[in-house]
């Protein structure tokens, strides 16, 4: 527990770390700081259109952050916590700048990973998060020491958590009357058809 008050106190502190999901490893920095969000977006090169996700304990966090219906809501009660980005419009406490320009949308996911529940219990808020997939690969980064070494000016932080998976999570827009796949990932599609 000592690490993982010092990996959050780093987070609230503006710092990016790269830290294991129940899917491979991900980027991750405190929702609010403007800088953070800005050095990841150099390190994956990313636009203004992309998709950024929070990670969040459970659906009462995520309540805060997305607009959505009762069958939304049983969707998401039975397949979280679990390997399933979902897309949901965003509310007002969502910053501008995390959110889709036009479409007003945010990714919410509720992980199984332990390292990670603890990071976020301890920080006691959602983290903003992306994939660790580098400009001009495919595939995401599995192994921590090479992300060590690949990132170490890029990042603060790295927690080895093994060995990662190369299977993103399931994205799933419910922003619509029914859900639309948008990557088939480690998460199940039968819920969803």
């Amino acid at each position: 527990m000592r690490l993982i008050h010092q990996a959050v106190e780093m987070v609230r502190s503006g710092s990016v770390i790269v830290y294991p999901t129940d899917t491979g490893y991900a980027l991750g920095c405190h929702l609010g700081d403007k800088n953070a969000l800005e050095r990841i977006c150099r390190i994956r090169q990313l636009d203004r259109k992309h998709h950024f996700t929070l990670v969040c304990r459970d659906l009462t966090e995520i309540s805060i952050y997305a607009r959505f219906d009762t069958p939304v809501y049983r969707l998401l009660k039975a397949n979280t916590p679990g390997a399933y980005t979902f897309l949901l419009r965003a509310t007002r406490d969502v910053p501008k700048r995390l959110m889709h320009p036009k479409k007003k949308t945010i990714g919410l996911r509720i992980p199984g990973s332990t390292i990670l529940h603890a990071l976020l219990e301890e920080l006691n808020e959602p983290m903003l998060t992306t994939t660790l997939i580098l400009p001009g690969e495919t595939e995401p980064m599995q192994d921590p020491e090479e992300i060590g070494q690949s990132l170490k000016k890029g990042v603060d932080l790295v927690i080895d958590g093994g060995q990662g998976g190369l299977i993103p999570t399931t994205l799933i827009d419910l922003t619509e009357d029914s859900p639309i796949i948008l990557r088939e990932g480690l998460g199940p599609l039968e819920p969803f058809q």
